[in-house]
């Protein structure tokens, strides 16, 4: 019997890269005798309710063709089910599919996809959803709400030219961490939680972070003049910041991040790339709650 394979593509992913990959996937995968559907969400909102849609039918695997914003929704669909998530990066940072070393040939991802071979793997609850990857708040969280207003897109640049205008006008921000009852309070640049090592396609803001060891990274840059911060940028592609004086690392299953009080502005979180609502926001490690096709 044929395998039944569920396809999420998210065609407008990678500058369009995607839909060209999705489609040399299909191929590939009925050319070695695969039962494939294909599905295309309207919305993130519509993709995680297409998902779901797709699990409950119990396809042998559930498929996604795009970056992490569609890993994340489908991510809702597997998460505490026997489905496996398999992933064909063809996005733009694709974070997640670096953090699991996912296959990058066609060929090698439709053999994944078919093998049926599983790394299970940790995911965050969070603001009512699952993540895998990085939580950020703050500065970068202020870039990307900047970002998601722009009314043109230019890929990754625009993503450089809204930290450009944020750093312009960005003040430190009143955090309270606290990370399995312990409490941190300080004015800080951002907070991140880590499931997996990077974010902003490549950038290893939590280098310590292991998807399946039951922990989360987080890492809390407190406040510093605009100069430093520029300087610590360029540490974060190797993830050598956290060697920094103002840099904080703590680890833990459960962490709780809010603003309280002093902040101009609400302070949102990002995950995985999606918005997920403002601060306060609990994080919570829930281990080995998704099968990941390798």
């Amino acid at each position: 019997m044929a395998q039944q394979i569920a396809l999420l593509v998210n065609p407008a992913a990678g500058r369009g890269r995607s839909a060209v990959v999705g489609s040399r996937l299909l191929r590939e995968l009925r050319s070695r005798g695969a039962d494939v559907s294909v599905h295309i969400g309207r919305s993130p909102a519509d993709t995680v309710r297409l998902a779901r849609d797709v699990v409950a039918e119990g396809p042998d695997a559930l498929a996604v063709v795009g970056g992490d914003g569609l890993i994340h929704g489908a991510l809702q669909a597997v998460v505490g089910t026997d489905v496996p998530l398999g992933i064909v990066p063809a996005g733009t940072g694709n974070d997640i599919a670096r953090a699991f070393a996912v296959p990058r040939s066609l060929p090698e991802s439709a053999e994944a996809i078919l093998s049926g071979r599983t790394t299970d793997a940790d995911t965050v609850a969070a603001a009512g959803r699952h993540y895998l990857s990085v939580l950020a708040c703050g500065f970068d969280s202020r870039v990307n709400e900047r970002v998601n207003g722009f009314r043109f897109g230019l890929g990754r640049m625009n993503y450089l030219i809204g930290l450009a205008a944020e750093l312009s006008s960005f003040s430190p921000l009143p955090f309270t961490v606290e990370v399995d009852g312990e409490r941190l309070e300080s004015k800080g640049m951002l907070v991140a939680v880590g499931n997996t090592p990077s974010y902003g396609g490549g950038m290893r803001i939590c280098p310590e972070a292991v998807a399946d060891d039951g922990l989360l990274e987080v890492v809390f840059v407190h406040a510093v003049p605009r100069a430093s911060f520029l300087r610590f940028f360029p540490r974060v592609f190797d993830g050598s910041h956290t060697g920094l004086d103002e840099v904080t690392v703590l680890r833990g299953r459960t962490v709780t991040i809010s603003a309280p009080d002093g902040a101009a502005q609400p302070v949102v979180g990002y995950a995985d790339g999606e918005r997920l609502g403002e601060l306060p926001i609990t994080c919570e490690v829930v281990p080995r709650s998704v099968r990941l096709l390798n």
